[in-house]
């Protein structure tokens, strides 16, 4: 192992999409789409609409920072950089831990998972096997890791495609189950209690669980200290993946509702499973359970070079511990995957000890996070703006678009949606914790961060009398 390795730039175009594709598009989609709509009806399309557009504007204003400077840490370092070092300490280790309780939750699914082929196979040898093999792809090389995301994504991706064109299928040239009374057609949108069925405030409802459905897609910007050209390969990514899962979102949705009664998805099991058993597809559970499998191990393969990057740029400025510094030959941080995996492990045990219900307040907090760093950073890209001259500002190299409008617009959803997570007794513990988990942060940095920094100022400030020979 080495100290004085660099990150390897070996990341490309393809790499990236795939890698935003593969963090965004998991158990949100395959899952958590049914709780939206259940909500909001079909006007869940709105709320996926909406939302699209402001996270695209977040990630146009990370795209415009990353190309500027692209550095590992990322948006932990354009916060501490343009905004001050706490916000930067706060924006890192609330990524971190989202990472964390995400991995934590896909790690216990794989296992549920994998018992639906080997039940009587104990849980835990599943996890433990996943846990070695993504701990040690992660350590081989940053190239191997994004190979391994990008097949891994194919399946996930080819899975939307095939569901959609089989949705389409069923809607245009009625291929149907024989013993469905259920007329495949748009009209579906609106003949079940209209369009809007419980209103504004369903439509309002379903957005924090649309806006954690995207959650994963800003680590495109982790990525830009191992991209291989970031003014090229950033800009490709952020303008072509948003989109991508805007559609593939929107489209599957739009499907599921027209195929079935939006009040039905979701109630007679996995509304993938439904589509394909309509199409006649008798393994249909499982096609989806390599699907969901797939999704799980992706998500925790992704979640762990997240965090784990994020932990190296945060060491770096002495927000970290600066283990966390530490690099393999190849330019891995190696000890962060090494604790990411010894988290995980931990959290193996802690899920038979702590009641479902309990786990899932605490998995809550997820949301709260995602949408936190969003927002630290729209934050930080208006500051650096003015931070830089008009002919600075000119020279970018890939700026926000709209910019003022589109930016302020973007800010002020993700405040709403933290005040409506507030307001919904549903979502209300995830802004506890999160306040909670803040104010931790804040207490930390005091004690530990902000002294050491103090010092090191201090340090650099002292006249140094050196006595040159001739």
């Amino acid at each position: 192992m080495s100290q004085n390795s660099t990150l390897q730039r070996g990341l490309n175009t393809r790499h990236i999409r795939f890698l935003a594709l593969g963090s965004a598009i998991g158990t949100g989609l395959f899952y958590g789409s049914a709780t939206a709509i259940k909500m909001a009806g079909p006007s869940v399309l709105l709320a996926y609409i909406v939302a699209g557009i402001a996270i695209y504007i977040v990630m146009r204003a990370l795209g415009e920072m990353a190309v500027q400077n692209p550095v590992s840490g990322s948006f932990s370092h354009y916060a501490s950089q343009y905004i001050g070092p706490l916000a930067g300490f706060t924006t890192g280790w609330t990524y971190v831990f989202e990472m964390i309780i995400v991995a934590l939750a896909d790690v216990t699914a794989f296992g549920i998972y994998m018992g639906f082929w080997y039940p009587d196979v104990p849980r835990w040898i599943w996890i433990l096997s996943l846990i070695m093999f993504l701990g040690a792809i992660n350590l081989i090389h940053v190239k191997v890791f994004g190979e391994l995301e990008f097949w891994l994504s194919i399946v996930k991706v080819s899975a939307i495609v095939a569901m959609i064109l089989g949705g389409i299928g069923l809607m245009f040239y009625g291929f149907h189950a024989d013993h469905s009374s259920v007329v495949p057609g748009i009209q579906n949108l609106w003949i079940y209690d209209g369009f809007m069925p419980h209103g504004i405030a369903g439509l309002v409802a379903c957005l924090s669980v649309v806006v954690f459905a995207f959650g994963g897609i800003e680590i495109i910007g982790i990525t830009a200290g191992e991209s291989q050209d970031p003014k090229t390969t950033l800009p490709k990514a952020i303008n072509a993946v948003p989109v991508r899962i805007l559609l593939f979102y929107v489209l599957t949705i739009f499907v599921l509702m027209s195929i079935f009664p939006w009040n039905q998805i979701g109630s007679q099991g996995s509304p993938f499973v439904q589509i394909f058993e309509n199409l006649g597809i008798q393994s249909a559970a499982t096609i989806l359970n390599i699907v969901v499998i797939t999704a799980a191990v992706s998500a925790i393969n992704s979640d762990v070079f997240g965090a784990g990057r994020m932990l190296y740029g945060m060491a770096n400025r002495g927000q970290a511990p600066r283990v966390f510094q530490k690099l393999s030959r190849n330019g891995v941080p190696w000890m962060t995957v090494v604790v990411m995996a010894g988290v995980l492990l931990i959290g193996v045990v802690l899920n038979y000890l702590i009641p479902e219900n309990v786990f899932m307040i605490i998995a809550s907090i997820a949301t709260f996070a995602t949408v936190w760093v969003w927002l630290m950073i729209l934050l930080s890209q208006v500051a650096m703006r003015r931070q830089l001259s008009t002919a600075e500002i000119k020279a970018l190299d890939f700026p926000v678009i709209g910019w003022p409008y589109a930016p302020a617009f973007a800010i002020g959803f993700m405040v709403f949606i933290l005040v409506m997570m507030g307001y919904f007794p549903d979502s209300r513990p995830a802004i506890y914790v999160g306040i909670t988990w803040l104010v931790l942060l804040m207490i930390a940095y005091r004690i530990w961060v902000k002294p050491q920094q103090n010092s090191g100022k201090q340090n650099n400030s002292i006249p140094q009398n050196i006595e040159i020979e001739s």
